[in-house]
């Protein structure tokens, strides 16, 4: 066959093969979606409840945290942890508080590590405020940073709070969850807060709870 009439041959295979590419690739990614939409729930988190920040995030849950009663559905039973219900003894903060939706639950682990898990849901503001606030007016001396915390795929940003009182240390995790980017009050808002005693040096107790939180989280983007 000539030189020149193998071009054409040439370039037409070329092309099929690109095509070929394109279409795996675009297949593999319609297959992740696919993958990810039946195993994930989407949200929106932030570590500020009253502004938009850097921090915020597209994130990938296990479980449902939209506002509503199965938020008290969340598994005991969590990779490694076994959870427990604990009664809210403080009915003031209830009173006060007005929340939809109440999770307070202690966490343990086969180890005798053990967090508690408090998880928020309302659409009014006045169910939420920083946790800063309740241990600076207890008499605990805090100090507050923004906190990552690495994902299978991704960062999710968290508020750390460390607070001191009488030999006492706990470290607190918590950040805020939005059905959507418009972060509409009337849509709800779900605060997700893990709180350790110090366990070891500090960076032992932020793994323990990092640990726990990704039982729970998947992925994150901007």
């Amino acid at each position: 066959m000539p030189q020149h009439s193998r071009r054409p041959l040439v370039v037409i295979v070329l092309l099929l093969l690109t095509l070929g590419v394109v279409a795996a690739s675009y297949g593999r990614d319609v297959l992740r979606s696919q993958q990810n939409d039946a195993s994930a729930y989407t949200y929106v988190a932030d570590i500020d409840r009253w502004r938009r920040t850097s921090r915020e995030r597209i994130v990938e849950a296990r479980y449902d945290f939209s506002l509503g009663p199965q938020l008290a559905d969340l598994p005991l039973q969590v990779g490694e942890w076994e959870g427990a219900d604990v009664p809210q003894s403080n009915i003031e903060v209830l009173i006060l508080l007005e929340p939809e939706e109440y999770v307070y639950r202690r966490y343990r682990r086969s180890d005798g590590k053990y967090l508690w898990l408090s998880i928020i849901g309302s659409r009014q503001a006045k169910s939420f405020h920083s946790p800063q606030i309740c241990y600076d007016a207890d008499g605990w001396q805090t100090e507050v940073s923004a906190e990552p915390v690495e994902l299978e795929d991704g960062d999710l940003y968290t508020f750390k709070l460390q607070a001191v009182k009488d030999g006492w240390e706990h470290v607190v995790l918590y950040f805020y969850l939005y059905p959507s980017t418009v972060r509409s009050p009337d849509d709800g808002t779900v605060l997700f807060k893990v709180t350790a005693p110090l366990d070891g040096s500090l960076a032992e107790t932020l793994e323990l709870q990092k640990a726990f939180i990704r039982e729970f989280f998947i992925r994150a983007h901007s």
